[in-house]
Order: structure tokens, then sequence, then C-alpha cells
């Protein structure tokens, strides 16, 4: 593990991003993300993956500032198709005032497309996934069950409306929910990717010593994803989403498969978990609406008891 005095944030935690301390006023953070196409369009692709790549600066409390494309291309494909994808990419870079300066391309079998981020923040206002406190709410900024969505797209039964709102959804930046919760205070952030919702929230009641209580009841889920689940669309990640965090949560009995995959699905470019004092909660929940960020469910809690420990109930 890697450690120096202006590391604010490292790896002890599996956090979202590194912070590096420039001086007293100004911090840098640092990330990469990237990956396969989610969607047959060239554009949608690249738009997704940047809000992607985007997310871990936001849920760390930042803002982007600049960012370098990271591609794998095969050189038999057209490359009107690259275009496309880097087109995409830009819009969405620009929607959140960072600046696309560079990058680097390969060739490569199956194409992929990410950045490499660089946002800033005010030393000790960063926010990790590890300050969580017993008696905070838990607070999710977007609907989960894109994996479900995008794998059912390739098993070619997805309908369209269905993964029209679930592009639309990942495409969304959390630029409005991550300023809400730093004009109110909030003690802890992720975001939702590939880990699914039960794996990140894994690393942050273990990162902050404690436990959570959450409610399948109180996610809010992509339209059509209760349908897809029942057709067998589900991707290999979120099976192994759920195994990885099968000793650390406490299923409720009365749950079905469904509903427990539903919880650990593979997610892309999903919401911030945002763990915030409950005398705040309505503030918060205030902030994201002035923000206009469309969801702003309370699905849990953070406990005392069991640290490291999830409950699951219907």
């Amino acid at each position: 593990m890697v450690s120096h005095p202006d590391l604010l944030v490292g790896t002890e935690h599996g956090d979202d991003a590194a912070v590096y301390r420039i001086d007293d006023k100004t911090a840098i953070i640092v990330t990469v993300d990237f990956f396969t196409p989610i969607t047959d369009d060239p554009y949608e692709f690249g738009s997704v993956a940047a809000a992607n790549s985007l997310s871990d600066v936001y849920a760390m409390g930042g803002k982007p500032l600049v960012a370098l494309n990271v591609v794998g291309f095969p050189a038999n494909l057209a490359v009107e198709m690259l275009g496309d994808v880097l087109k995409g990419g830009y819009d969405k870079a620009t929607e959140a005032g960072c600046l696309i300066v560079g990058g680097h391309t390969v060739d490569d079998a199956e194409p992929k497309y990410g950045l490499s981020v660089v946002g800033l923040v005010e030393p000790g206002k960063e926010v990790s996934n590890a300050g969580a406190l017993p008696g905070d709410v838990l607070v999710l900024t977007k609907p989960i069950g894109t994996g479900i969505v995008t794998t059912g797209c390739k098993q070619g039964i997805t309908p369209d409306p269905v993964l029209k709102t679930a592009v639309a959804t990942m495409a969304t930046l959390n630029k409005g929910a991550s300023e809400a919760m730093m004009r109110v205070g909030v003690n802890a952030c992720t975001d939702i990717t590939g880990f699914g919702f039960m794996g990140h929230l894994k690393g942050l009641v273990r990162g902050s010593n404690a436990g959570a209580q959450v409610r399948v009841s109180a996610m809010p889920v992509l339209p059509g994803v209760w349908d897809l689940l029942e057709n067998g669309a589900v991707p290999g990640g979120t099976f192994r989403n759920m195994s990885s965090v099968a000793d650390s949560t406490d299923w409720g009995d009365s749950l079905t498969e469904e509903q427990r995959l539903l919880m650990c699905d593979a997610q892309t470019s999903g919401g911030l978990l945002i763990s915030v004092p409950g005398a705040k909660l309505d503030q918060l929940i205030s902030e994201l609406e002035a923000s206009g960020v469309e969801t702003r469910a309370v699905v849990g809690e953070v406990t005392s008891g069991n640290p490291g420990r999830i409950t699951v109930s219907p």
C-alpha cells in the first residue's frame, strides 16, 4: 500500500479515486476507467463511458478539470465509428466542464473506451467511502438494473423503450448529485458501478468500520428490469458480485433469487450512494431536487452493530 503525507486518499479502502494534496488550498483527484460497448450506438457508448469515468471524481466531491481518452479499437473497423465514440465522450465531458486534452489509442480486437480524469477538490473536503457513521441514512441517486438491461440487449430481448431509458440514465452525469451533497456536507459517498450496489456498499461499510441495513423495496429500479430478470438476462459479473458479498451479507429469508441478483447487478455509470447524517437528510433531499436529480431514494441506514456486515430485508 502506497503511503505519503500528501496522499489524502489512496488504495487502503478501495475508494473511487486517489486524492493528492498540492498545497493547503488545492488537491487533485486522479482516476481512470474504460470498458467495452454497452450499446450498439457508438455515440451513446462514448457518452456513457465518459459519464462513467467522470463519476469517480464526483463521488469524491470534486470537479473534473482535464481528461485523456483511453481507446482500444480494431484497425479493420470504419474509423467513422471511432469518431462517433470520441464525439460522444467529448460532448459529455464538455457538459461536465472538463477538457479532453489528448489520449492514447491502440489496435484492439474488441473496442474499449473511457477516460483518465484529473479533478480538483479542497484538501479536507474530499468525500471518501470510509467516513460513514452509525445513524447515517443511505441515499441513492440513480435506479439500478443497467447490467440486466444491457445483457438483455445482447440477448435480443430488451424492448427498445427499456434500453432507451437505461442509456439515458447511464449518460446522466452525477454532477448535480455531487454538488448537492457538497453543499449539505455528508460523511461518505461511493458511486455504483461494476461491483453492483452490494459490492460498493460492502466497501463503504468496511472502510467505515460500520454496518448497514438496506431494503429491497426501497431500491429504485429501471423499467423492465424485473421482466428481464425472469427471462434470465443476468450478466456474469452480477453472479460474481453476489459471490463476493456472501461473507458479509445477511439476506432476508423471504428474498427471492431475482431480488438478490438485482442488488448485486453489475452497473455501468450508476448513481451516487451517499451516507448523510440523519439530521441532514431533508436538506440533502431538497438540494438534490433543486439540482435536478430525479432519483432521491432513501434505501437504508448505517448501523453500529456487526461492523462490515450488511443486512438486506424485503
